[in-house]
């Protein structure tokens, strides 16, 4: 069986909660034996607690696949890269140091990589992978188009990715704000990771710690600019 057409893969990062409820969900999938495929990750940990699921994005054109000296990872027809195939793979570590979205992962004590099937067992029969299903805030998403359209009436799934001067298609999607994906359809990669999130003053209202600082500041709370 083949996962059907008109169901897609969607990530919205904005949405990401870091629960880590598809981190666990993952390690439930059959096909796995109890290793999660996917894990998350922090956008700039030192400034933020903002977290992506990483997922297996599926590429058009697999580099894990295009490196494999064994020819051990296979793309099935309906476009999703799967794991290396235990006979032939040699645990060489080129799939993991090729992929751009850095999504496979290599174990040493059984000598194969193995990644985010998009969990093939259960997309072919027409049913959501383990994470989309447990998703508090949606931010990883399996459905069609249009349910993704109503969803974000904002945003835009787009699945192109520059890194440098190559652009990567993928099949799975990632939803951007509308206005920017008007400028610029696909998403600059290399680019992204030089921007940094807007200064912000934040207010804090503090309640003085004792009688007298009370007494002088007039306010039993004092603003306090962060």
């Amino acid at each position: 069986m083949a996962k059907p057409d008109h169901l897609h893969f969607f990530i919205d990062p904005n949405r990401c909660i870091g629960c880590q409820a598809c981190v666990q969900a993952c390690t439930e999938c059959d096909t796995h034996r109890g290793e999660s495929m996917i894990h998350l990750e922090y956008v700039e940990r030192a400034r933020s607690v903002q977290t992506v699921p990483v997922v297996c994005m599926h590429c058009e054109q697999p580099t894990c696949a295009e490196v494999c000296p064994a020819d051990a990872i296979k793309r099935t027809g309906d476009g999703v890269v799967q794991s290396a195939r235990k006979p032939r793979c040699i645990a060489c570590g080129n799939c993991v140091v090729a992929c751009p979205f850095g999504v496979p992962e290599l174990y040493n004590d059984r000598q194969i990589m193995m990644k985010c099937d998009m969990c093939y067992d259960r997309t072919t029969a027409g049913r959501k992978p383990m994470c989309a299903t447990v998703c508090p805030s949606q931010a990883l998403f399996f459905g069609t188009r249009e349910q993704i359209e109503q969803l974000r009436p904002l945003s835009v799934p787009v699945n192109r990715f520059q890194f440098g001067h190559q652009v990567i298609s993928t099949r799975v999607f990632t939803m951007m704000p509308r206005e920017v994906a008007r400028r610029q359809p696909w998403l600059d990669v290399t680019a992204a990771m030089d921007e940094r999130p807007p200064e912000r003053a934040v207010m804090l209202r503090v309640l003085p710690s004792t009688p007298e600082a009370t007494a002088d500041v007039g306010d039993p709370y004092a603003e306090v600019l962060i």
